[in-house]
């Protein structure tokens, strides 16, 4: 499959979990891929992967809680690459707490990193989709991320006449490495919210992403793919 050939994809958080299989799923369609995080050795390993199953990938150091880094790593991955066409906004953090004593602190790391940095992000790689009248967006949120949401259909409507589509991917309960440290007991009792019943897997989330990425998704715009087995149907 090669659906994407031609195409440069820069995928954020792409050191593990969702980004990681997004990052190779894109690569498997063809796609030269941009892979961006802070952790440069599992960023590596991500790389080599692809590049051994013939793909082409490069790595980019990205604290997306920096402006700085974002404009840096995205510039350095146009220099490259020539262009980016699809930009897959995956990094996020999680502080799980109850609403009454997560600290401002932690509040203000999520918002910088899930809701800000994804807009920076969007910022640094529009002008290049402007430029070429062709461009994939691609947030991935949650199911209770409606900050993120509320920024894809914003977008999504700015830049459609653009032939550019912006969509979200709002993962459920996906095993990643976010969420190991989850008690069974936690686990047991969102799996019974699920009617698939079962967790889902980054590679779940990552064939959304390759679908939204590609032509066969080119009239989908402001939407968001639900990828959580049923749960939070209405």
């Amino acid at each position: 499959m090669s659906e994407l050939k031609e195409h440069v994809v820069l995928v954020t958080g792409a050191s593990q979990g969702i980004g990681r299989a997004c990052a190779i799923a894109l690569a498997q369609a063809g796609a030269k891929v941009a892979l961006a995080a802070r952790n440069q050795e599992k960023l590596a390993e991500a790389v080599n992967e692809i590049k051994a199953a013939g793909g082409e990938a490069a790595a980019f150091k990205m604290d997306v809680a920096s402006e700085d880094e974002i404009k840096a790593s995205v510039k350095a991955a146009i220099d490259q690459f020539g262009k980016i066409d699809i930009l897959v906004n995956n990094a996020g953090i999680t502080r799980d707490t109850l609403l009454m004593r997560m600290k401002r602190a932690d509040w203000g790391s999520v918002i910088a990193t899930n809701l800000t940095g994804a807009h920076l992000c969007i910022q640094a790689v529009i002008s290049s989709m402007l430029k070429q009248r062709w461009g994939r967006i691609i947030n991935i949120t949650s199911i209770f991320g409606q900050m993120v949401i509320g920024l894809t259909m914003a977008v999504a409507r700015e830049v459609a006449s653009r032939n550019i589509t912006v969509n979200a991917v709002a993962p459920g309960f996906i095993e990643t490495a976010m969420t190991e440290s989850l008690s069974p007991e936690l686990k047991e009792t969102a799996i019974k919210m699920i009617p698939l019943g079962r967790t889902g897997s980054d590679q779940d989330v990552a064939n959304a992403v390759r679908f939204l990425a590609s032509d066969a998704a080119s009239y989908i715009t402001g939407h968001v793919l639900n990828v959580n087995g049923g749960m939070l149907m209405g």
